[in-house]
């Protein structure tokens, strides 16, 4: 069974094998990327679709993106920053978080399969190791051994012995988990001050002004403070430390 890893990798395999197969040569007409049956460009074009849900689920998108959201919630302003600029600063985040994983990939896998000093399949195994480390680091072992059950395998002796089907939707809750942790954390000083707001205003009898059009400068005010940002990326980057 090909293992997730290998989709990302399989784009850059895939399309080098198919040029080293023949360097000096154009690619036959109406071939893609070197890919002349349909059933190779149905497997390419399958595994670019794959792409965004490994993205999503695989990496630490999940945590980063949904803590985002979290604090524009707390913040009271549901469409600033966008969604747009949301998105794009936690690709980064996740990027530079993912790093030192990408580089181990490179190392291990990528660069011995283009000198041809292993084959596809061994390129393929080496390339699931760094990210099986980096997920189980990031996993729980109740998480584990809930997926482990469900899947009626037997205990492996050690963590990295265990499938990916088991590992990826372990890390995947565990992240969500750890993201809700952190968003209810947020929650707490905001919520405090839109108490404060909500009280002055009824202790002076203005009920028809909306507590949080009044509180909104405050959050805003104190984020700013507190660098806010700093923080909070700082927090982020540093849990997968």
């Amino acid at each position: 069974m090909v293992i997730w890893l290998g989709i990302i990798a399989a784009l850059i395999l895939f399309a080098d094998a198919a040029l080293a197969a023949a360097p000096q040569a154009a690619p036959p007409a109406g071939s893609f990327l070197g890919l002349s049956t349909p059933l190779e460009v149905l497997v390419f074009l399958t595994m670019l679709s794959l792409l965004p849900a490994i993205l999503v689920m695989m990496t630490c998108f999940t945590r980063i993106v949904v803590v985002l959201s979290f604090v524009r919630q707390a913040l009271g302003t549901p469409a600033v920053p966008p969604t747009q600029v949301i998105i794009g600063l936690a690709l980064f985040i996740t990027f530079f978080v993912m790093s030192p994983v990408v580089d181990a990939i490179y190392a291990n896998a990528y660069s011995p399969y283009a000198n041809k000093e292993i084959g596809a399949e061994e390129a393929l195994s080496r390339a699931a190791e760094p990210l099986k480390e980096f997920m189980l680091k990031q996993t729980r072992e109740k998480d584990l051994a809930l997926f482990l059950k469900m899947s009626k395998m037997e205990r492996p002796a050690k963590p990295m012995d265990l499938p990916l089907r088991v590992v990826v939707p372990a890390f995947s809750i565990g992240e969500l988990k750890k993201a809700f942790e952190i968003g209810f954390l947020i929650f707490l000083p905001f919520l405090v001050i839109d108490m404060v707001v909500a009280s002055i205003l009824l202790s002076m009898g203005m009920m028809m002004l909306p507590p949080v059009m009044v509180s909104m400068p405050f959050k805003l005010l104190l984020f700013v403070l507190v660098d806010g940002w700093g923080l909070l990326i700082g927090s982020l980057v540093g849990g997968y430390r």
